[in-house]
């Protein structure tokens, strides 16, 4: 069990022992000082098994990919800028079938970046 699962078993101890998410707060934050749940992230959860939830375990998420940043798409992002050193940041998104912002957060921003892209990707 990792220390967030721990948090909420302690957490859905303290409501199942009657004491308010405050009172859950203070003794949470004794016990795990620096590593405890923030406030929101406790009184959310208390507000959960007020509402009647059991388990601790986080909900499922969607089998969404956790990033676009793959080695194929830097690949394919230092073969374009490598064959076209001018080519925007919407074309090689366009080209990747990716949110043009990924390209920029991800590789840097504008036309500027992607030659030192090239540098950094192709070397």
């Amino acid at each position: 069990m990792d220390g967030g699962n721990e948090q909420r078993v302690d957490i859905k101890i303290c409501f199942k022992a009657g004491l308010s998410a405050t009172e859950t707060l203070v003794l949470v934050q004794k016990a795990y000082g620096n590593e405890a749940l923030n406030r929101s992230n406790l009184f959310g959860w208390y507000s959960r098994f007020r509402d009647g939830r059991e388990l601790v375990e986080d909900d499922e998420r969607g089998d969404r990919p956790k990033s676009t940043r793959t080695e194929v798409n830097i690949a394919a992002v230092g073969y374009l800028v490598k064959n076209d050193r001018r080519i925007a940041t919407r074309m090689i998104a366009e080209y990747l079938n990716i949110h043009k912002t990924v390209v920029l957060r991800g590789f840097g921003k504008g036309k500027v970046v992607c030659k030192s892209c090239s540098t950094l990707l192709v070397t």
